[in-house]
C-alpha cells in the first residue's frame, strides 16, 4: 500500500506567492478597468543585457552544428563558468575559491532545498523569523525540528546567536529576503565563531549580494575569517542578471568543511552526479557573459535602475513617517503597516490597486509588516507610492 509523506500536511495549503497571485487575479477579473501595479514578488522587469543575449544566441547556434554540439556536460558546471565565478569572487570581496568548490545549478531556491538531502532528519534547524519560505518548507517536508530566531525592530531584523541557542544547521540571508536588512562583517563574524564553537553549519543565502553598494558590508560570507570551515553559500543570477526566466545559480561548498569526518564538498558532488544532469550549455554561456567586464557593467546598470525604485519607495515612506528597513542595499523594503498584514494587502489591492506581500506570510514576526519590491518600472513605482501615501495619510 502506498503511503504519503505526512509531513506535507504540516505545510500551509498554498505557497505564499501562489496565494497573493490568486487574490490579484480574482481582483483583476472583477475589476478589469483597474489595472494592478505589482510590487509583491521578486521578479525582474528589465530584459537580459545585450552581452548575455549575444552569448545565448552564439551558444544556441553552436548546438545546431555537429562540430560544436554539446551533449551531457559536467554536473558541477562547465569549467569556463566556474572559473569566471572564481574571478568574480576575487573582484568583489578578495575571496579566493577553487573552481571545484563551485556547483552550477538552475537557481538558488532549488539548491537550498536540495541541500537538505545530505543531512539526517534528526538535525535541528535554526531559521530566522521572518524568513524566505523555502528554508522552512523544505525542512518541514522532512519532519525536522525547527528552532526560530526572531527578527524585530529592536535588532534591525538581523537576529544574532545567543547563549543557549541550540541547533545543527542555521539559515542566514543577507541582504535579507523579505526585510532587506544586511549583516555587517562584524555580525557575521559573531555567527561564524558561534557556529565553529558549537559544531554548527551555516547556510548563507547571498542571492542579492550585487545590490550591496556599501563597501564596508560583506557580499560573501567568505569575506569573514573562518567561514570556509562552517558555511555553504548559495547564489543566484535571477536578480543580479535578470535570470528569473533563464534560470542559473550556483552553490559554493568549501573543501574545508567536514561533517563526521566526511567531506561535504564530495557529498554534494555525489548527490548532484546522481540526481542532476547539469544546467544547459546555452544558459551557462549566457551566465559566463554576466561575469565579463561588459556583462558586469550592463547588469549593474539594471541593478541601479531597481535601486532608484527603492529610493522612490523609501522617500515616499519618509514623507508619511512610516518605519521601514531595507531599500538601501537591497531591492526589498520592509515597512510597518500598523495593522494585520493580510488586511493591509486587501486594503492596498482594493483601494489603491497596488499589490505587495503580507509580512505574516514570512512568519509570525512578520505580522504588522509588509514587503514591497523595487522590480517594477520607474513610472509604476512612482504612481504606486503616490497611491500608498494617500492610504497612509487616511
Amino acid at each position: 500500500m502506498v503511503k504519503i509523506n505526512q509531513n506535507y500536511f504540516a505545510l500551509k495549503e498554498s505557497y505564499l506567492f501562489s496565494t497573493t497571485a490568486r487574490k490579484i487575479r480574482e481582483y483583476q477579473a472583477a475589476n478589469p478597468d483597474k489595472p494592478v501595479i505589482k510590487m509583491g514578488i521578486g521578479d525582474v522587469t528589465k530584459p537580459l543585457t545585450p552581452s548575455v543575449v549575444k552569448a545565448l544566441e552564439k551558444a544556441s547556434a553552436e548546438m545546431g552544428v555537429a562540430e560544436t554540439f554539446r551533449g551531457y556536460g559536467d554536473e558541477q558546471g562547465y569549467a569556463f563558468l566556474r572559473n569566471a565565478i572564481v574571478d568574480y569572487y576575487k573582484k568583489i570581496g578578495n575571496v579566493t575559491l577553487e573552481a571545484d568548490e563551485i556547483f552550477v545549478a538552475d537557481g538558488a531556491k532549488s539548491d537550498i532545498a536540495n541541500f537538505t538531502d545530505l543531512f539526517s532528519n534528526d538535525n535541528v534547524i535554526v531559521i530566522p523569523d521572518p524568513v524566505y519560505p523555502v528554508y522552512l518548507d523544505s525542512n518541514m517536508m522532512l519532519g525536522r525540528k525547527i528552532v526560530y530566531i526572531e527578527g524585530n525592530e529592536e535588532n534591525g531584523f538581523l537576529p544574532m546567536p545567543y547563549e543557549g541557542l541550540e541547533g545543527d544547521i542555521v539559515y542566514l540571508c543577507s541582504p535579507n529576503n523579505p526585510t532587506g536588512a544586511v549583516y555587517t562583517r562584524e555580525q557575521l563574524k559573531v555567527w561564524v565563531d558561534f557556529a565553529i564553537a558549537n559544531n554548527m553549519l551555516l547556510f548563507f543565502d547571498a542571492a542579492y549580494e550585487a545590490f550591496i553598494a556599501d563597501k564596508t558590508l560583506p557580499r560573501s560570507i567568505y569575506e569573514v575569517e573562518g567561514a570556509r570551515k562552517c558555511a555553504v553559500e548559495f547564489c543566484s543570477l535571477s536578480k543580479t542578471a535578470g535570470f528569473t526566466g533563464t534560470r542559473c545559480g550556483y552553490t559554493v561548498v568549501p573543501k574545508d568543511i567536514e561533517i563526521e569526518g566526511r567531506s561535504l564538498n564530495k557529498m554534494w558532488l555525489r548527490r548532484q552526479t546522481t540526481k542532476f544532469n547539469g544546467t544547459s550549455y546555452i544558459v551557462q554561456r549566457g551566465a559566463e557573459a554576466v561575469f565579463g567586464d561588459e556583462g558586469i557593467r550592463d547588469c549593474y546598470a539594471n541593478i541601479e535602475y531597481y535601486k532608484e525604485n527603492a529610493r522612490i519607495i523609501t522617500k515616499a515612506l519618509d514623507e508619511v513617517g512610516v518605519w521601514y528597513t531595507g531599500g538601501l542595499n537591497s531591492p526589498y523594503v520592509w515597512l510597518k503597516c500598523g495593522m494585520d498584514s493580510w488586511e493591509f494587502f486587501d486594503l492596498l489591492l482594493n483601494d489603491a490597486q497596488v499589490a505587495g506581500t503580507p509580512g505574516s506570510g514570512f512568519g509570525k514576526c512578520g505580522e504588522g509588516y509588509f514587503r514591497l519590491t523595487a522590480f517594477n518600472t520607474h513610472e509604476n513605482t512612482i504612481e504606486a507610492m503616490e497611491r500608498i501615501k494617500k492610504i497612509f495619510k487616511k
